[in-house]
């Protein structure tokens, strides 16, 4: 088995408590910091990770079907991995996108001032 299927078993398929450092690191944290954290900077952020978790669950209008999803720990797991990794990759374009914007404001002014 390689380095990376390493990592991976022990983030999503390992019962030791000593192999899941990313479930202890989650439970270390205090409600506020995690309540902190689970909530999108911005109304833009919030609506693209809602359409991801969408399409990956599927889009069936709850008040016409009577939706139940069912999983197993692994593929909950990967879903929560994945759904981290995307608000991380936002996060750092909303930040990228605001700086460029800073950026651009700050030389028109520099123009101006010219």
């Amino acid at each position: 088995m390689n380095k990376s299927s390493n990592q991976g078993s022990e983030l999503f398929g390992n019962d030791s408590e000593s192999g899941n450092w990313l479930w202890q690191y989650v439970q270390s944290m205090s409600p506020e910091m995690i309540s902190q954290l689970s909530k999108p900077s911005s109304g833009d952020v919030y609506q693209v990770m809602e359409r991801n978790i969408v399409g990956l669950l599927g889009n069936l209008p709850s008040e016409h079907f009577g939706v139940t999803i069912t999983t197993n720990r692994e593929n909950l797991g990967r879903l929560l991995a994945s759904a981290m990794i995307s608000g991380y990759f936002l996060r750092n374009a909303e930040q990228r996108m605001a700086f460029e914007k800073s950026l651009l404001a700050s030389e028109a002014n520099a123009w101006e001032a010219d």
